[in-house]
């Protein structure tokens, strides 16, 4: 009986993991609902990721399974794509120059908050140079156990970046005036048929299945926003995920991204909360001058720009937008494209411009 309990492939997860994916589901849905019974912007998110956050600071081991992980992803892609019309087809022309622009900010926030750490912290520039890039963490820290960086600090950095926008945005855009100052409601047009449900499942999963054969980038969550555009733009589809679906994959999305405090010491925490802030402000300061341009220059809704710049995670960004209900086409494709960028470029900058802490001790 051993044997074959050794050989199965499937593990059932313990018990105390189960606890700790209750308590973070619990904590996660109190804190987006109190956002939300609250009237604040992107409340499902921001609240579920804030309690979460301060839950995990806390002490507890808040946690959720890459299955669970991977469920909510394509879900907030079928919801993203399930939005998708010709209209919101009609600003591709403008993407290639404000893809070329996003290239030159994301080059630009690199540097200046690289050159922040290093003036003001003392950071080597390989420590420096990975926490300042935008996005595509799991390809950061990778090099930064390569290249021997101070892989607590970067961890810091990229994740009070992505906390600190994603609870903020959505108050600075009300508070602009330019999305609804009170949280819009989940509602959709129509919610899809059980047999157009069906078919948004399948295809959302093989598309999702296909992306991470050939490994591209947050394939869960591009490859259902992939199908669900396709199936709903094509008219082949009509309606989109009952209002509590999407609800739950926001709040999942919240709670994801605050249990990253979970695997941080409030030591280390503290101890580069202040590069965390200056290197934030640093490279909102060069996003918003980008976003000026590119405001000024076409004819892009303003909103869609500020999250489309924002340099904050995918899929943090992609779920504000689909909350805010912002355009995700526009925001998908610049996403998309500087994650592409930073997990191309980056290795080629750190081997020309960082060196190892060895260098430094020296």
């Amino acid at each position: 009986m051993k044997q074959i309990t050794a050989s199965l492939p499937f593990e059932w997860p313990s018990r105390a993991r189960l606890l700790s994916t209750a308590e973070t589901l619990v904590i996660g849905t109190a804190g987006g609902l109190v956002f939300l019974l609250a009237g604040l912007p992107g409340g499902l998110i921001s609240g579920s990721m804030i309690a979460v956050a301060i839950a995990a600071i806390a002490g507890r081991q808040l946690s959720l399974p890459p299955l669970l992980t991977q469920t909510v992803l394509v879900l907030l892609g079928i919801s993203l794509g399930s939005v998708v019309s010709r209209h919101l087809l009609q600003q591709v022309s403008a993407y290639p120059l404000t893809i070329g622009l996003l290239a030159l900010a994301t080059f630009c926030s690199t540097f200046g908050s690289s050159y922040y750490l290093q003036r003001v912290h003392g950071w080597d520039r390989t420590s420096a140079l990975l926490a300042g890039s935008p996005g595509a963490l799991s390809q950061i820290t990778i090099l930064a156990v390569e290249r021997g960086a101070d892989l607590p600090g970067i961890a810091v950095v990229q994740t009070m970046r992505v906390i600190i926008l994603t609870a903020a945005l959505p108050m600075v855009l009300a508070i602009a005036g330019v999305v609804p100052s009170a949280a819009p409601s989940l509602t959709t047009t129509t919610i899809a048929s059980p047999l157009d449900l069906v078919e948004l499942a399948a295809a959302s999963l093989a598309m999702a299945l296909v992306l991470r054969l050939i490994k591209f980038p947050a394939s869960w969550m591009f490859g259902a926003m992939l199908a669900s555009s396709v199936l709903h733009g094509a008219g082949w589809v009509e309606g989109g995920l009952p209002d509590w679906v999407r609800g739950v994959a926001l709040v999942g999305i919240g709670a994801l991204i605050g249990s990253r405090f979970a695997r941080m010491r409030i030591k280390t925490l503290a101890g580069h909360i202040n590069a965390a802030l200056g290197s934030f402000t640093v490279a909102i300061a060069v996003s918003a001058i980008f976003v000026g341009i590119v405001a000024l220059t076409t004819q892009v809704k303003f909103s869609d720009i500020v999250v489309a710049f924002a340099p904050g995670a995918m899929d943090a960004m992609l779920a504000l937008a689909l909350t805010l209900h912002i355009d995700p086409i526009f925001v998908g494709a610049h996403h998309l494209s500087r994650f592409v960028f930073v997990t191309i470029a980056t290795p080629g900058i750190v081997h020309l411009f960082g060196r190892t802490q060895d260098d430094v001790d020296d």
